[in-house]
């Protein structure tokens, strides 16, 4: 499991998300900011809004929270180009065919919402624990916000835990599919990724061990394991890629082991 950075501190912004704030402390063995103390370094704070990490440095960019029910991914829901993204067609998003997908990385969840909201049914694996309680926050206010959007939280389940040791020892149905978005040395210059890259590489770092997580997802997988990577990047070390998707920054390697059928 990854570590957390001790210097952190958890607060809060009112009664109603006091107890919260105390539980999460506990239970990721962080400190609570003192009322007198000055917020200075990360701070993960429990707010009327939901979960946000924010880095109180100057000049340090806004506060990160996942929300699935109204932002960014409402909007990528809504026209985001649905079966044609290129998350989509990695996995094998295609006619009635709605793999069963493992995301072993799944960070925010962003890649994971897609593939739910179209119809896939994900489990999520997140291993530094900060980001897997960021993670939680955002699919809990999914869930309770109804409607749509709690039925494609519906089909998202979140583990937290090292994604290697876990499908080493895999439980339960095998995934078709298997995801994976190693941490890399992103150059994408827009401001959202540079604004999450810089909270969390402190909390992340890079993935060292990505050939071994693809690795073990070959292993596990029955039909496929998709990588993603910046357009540019190395591929990670280990069995060439069957074929490839080239987006405008990004682009997959994709490892067939069987055909997808509905």
């Amino acid at each position: 499991m990854h570590s957390i950075k001790t210097d952190m501190r958890v607060s809060w912004d009112g009664p109603a998300s006091r107890e919260q704030a105390l539980q999460l402390a506990e239970r990721l063995g962080l400190a609570l900011l003192d009322e007198a103390e000055a917020a200075a370094g990360l701070l993960l704070e429990c707010t009327g809004q939901g979960l946000q990490l924010r880095d109180c440095s100057p000049g340090a960019p806004g506060a990160v929270r996942v929300d699935f029910v109204e932002g960014a991914l409402a909007h990528r829901r809504v026209h985001g180009g649905g079966a044609g993204q290129m998350v989509a067609r990695a996995v094998g998003v295609r006619g009635a065919l709605r793999p069963r997908v493992l995301d072993a990385t799944a960070g925010l969840g962003r890649d994971a919402f897609v593939l739910a909201a179209l119809g896939c049914e994900v489990l999520m694996i997140e291993r530094q624990p900060v980001i897997a309680a960021l993670l939680a926050d955002g699919l809990q206010r999914a869930l309770v916000a109804g409607g749509e959007v709690a039925q494609i939280a519906a089909r998202m389940q979140l583990i937290e835990g090292d994604a290697i040791s876990l499908m080493a020892d895999w439980q339960g149905p095998v995934p078709q599919v298997i995801h994976l978005d190693p941490m890399f040395p992103h150059r994408d210059k827009s401001a959202l990724v540079k604004k999450e890259m810089r909270l969390f590489r402190p909390l992340a770092g890079d993935d060292p061990d990505a050939p071994q997580l693809l690795a073990a997802a070959l292993a596990l997988a029955s039909h496929r394991v998709v990588v993603k990577r910046p357009r540019k990047a190395p591929a990670i070390e280990g069995p060439p890629a069957s074929a490839r998707l080239d987006g405008q920054s990004s682009r997959y390697d994709i490892y067939g082991k069987r055909k997808l059928e509905a």
